[in-house]
């Protein structure tokens, strides 16, 4: 296995929004109002259960640009066919990985009764149409990735079918926010990562990791990273104030100005729209450079985690829920409670309190930073054909 060229600022951002997105797993599992209650609808949030949603929106499409970035960076080191049959090949592994690990992670059911296509359904999907675009032309990947990410929110100005294949179909590639498909009286699947949207993110990752290549300025590339990135933010808020086009939810007026706050703020994740791409992606951009000269341990930290993105996802969910169901049982419940929630160990009125979230979400990260430190030590040292995918 080659030695693989880090670059220290995708690496800390990386792992910066792998550690916020465990906070919205832990609330996911041990909030009280998880499985009741919005956390993002501004008539009936608080303002603590809001921010904290609502920061985890940033996971997604960062770590999905970033991760067009790496694919980029990666290919120059292949002819453009294998780097394109390398990105097919783990794109189907980790649509295969969504299936028989994430959702028994998710579920721990045994049974599969519902499959849960999440984000690695998306990744997957999105790394194979970049590596069959990606063997066309890197121009072509730019102008679909635009194409896409700036323009598929006009669908919900159109009359679209609503029942039949078609419908979902287009559900599922491109408005679906939880596309629920029957395979049999006993299995569902659901979508619930719209492809193209995601797909669209990674495309205009993948492009501007060309900004990263060994021969291009560093002066340039802090220029472009920081235009990007205030070009970004300022679309977001001229769009999100006309309040014509950009998300499928059009803001609302509400009585009190935190109301209004959160209402300006809560761009549509599911598909993720024009908006919730400027409002996640542009700070993202910004951040890139001022991460370029970052130093220390809390950097050299937090990178650990972003080295190791695929192991860290996998272990945190599965030690989430082992922590969960603990939980679950020195709360009282037993045996027959287990199968009276769609996940198992996790009945509708079960939880704690957001302090009590957050406490848990630094245990988990803080008890996965051996593990991390240990697999990416491993990679280094050894060149299985494996550890390529994970």
């Amino acid at each position: 296995m080659e030695t693989k060229q880090r670059i220290q600022s995708i690496d800390i951002l990386r792992g910066l929004v792998m550690i916020i997105m465990a906070l919205d797993h832990t609330r996911d599992f041990f909030h009280i109002t998880a499985a009741t209650a919005n956390p993002l609808d501004p008539a009936t949030t608080t303002t603590g259960l809001f921010f904290t949603r609502w920061i985890t929106h940033f996971c997604a499409p960062v770590f999905i640009f970033l991760s067009g970035m790496s694919i980029y960076l990666s290919a120059q080191r292949k002819t453009t066919a294998k780097a394109g049959s390398f990105m097919i090949k783990r794109g189907l592994w980790l649509i295969l990985a969504d299936i028989l690990i994430m959702t028994f992670g998710l579920t721990f059911n045994p049974q599969y009764s519902l499959i849960f296509l999440l984000v690695f359904w998306s990744i997957g999907c999105s790394m194979i149409l970049l590596g069959i675009f990606s063997q066309i032309s890197k121009r072509v990947v730019l102008i679909l990735g635009l194409l896409i990410v700036f323009g598929h929110d006009l669908l919900s100005l159109a009359e679209l079918p609503k029942t039949g294949t078609t419908a979902v179909l287009i559900q599922i590639f491109l408005t679906g926010a939880a596309t629920i498909v029957p395979l049999n009286s006993t299995h569902l699947i659901g979508f619930f990562y719209a492809i193209l949207p995601w797909t669209g993110i990674m495309f205009l990752g993948y492009s501007a990791g060309a900004w990263y290549k060994k021969d291009f300025p560093e002066s340039t590339r802090r220029q472009y990273l920081q235009f990007s990135g205030a070009a970004l933010c300022l679309l977001f808020i001229v769009l999100r104030s006309i309040n014509i086009y950009g998300d499928p939810s059009a803001r609302q007026v509400y009585p009190s100005l935190i109301q209004n706050v959160f209402s300006f703020l809560n761009a549509s994740k599911y598909p993720p729209s024009l908006l919730f791409f400027c409002m996640t992606t542009g700070p993202a951009l910004l951040l890139l450079p001022a991460l370029e000269n970052a130093s220390g341990r809390v950097a050299k930290a937090v990178a650990t985690y972003g080295n190791v993105p695929f192991f860290y996802f996998v272990v945190h969910f599965y030690f989430l829920h082992l922590l969960l169901v603990a939980a679950f049982f020195l709360n009282g419940y037993g045996t027959k409670d287990i199968v009276q929630s769609p996940l198992f160990f996790r009945p509708r009125n079960f939880g704690f309190s957001l302090i009590a979230v957050y406490a848990i979400w630094l245990f988990v990260v803080a008890s996965l930073y051996q593990p991390c430190l240990w697999f990416k030590r491993y990679k280094t040292k050894h060149n299985q054909w494996w550890l390529n995918y994970v």
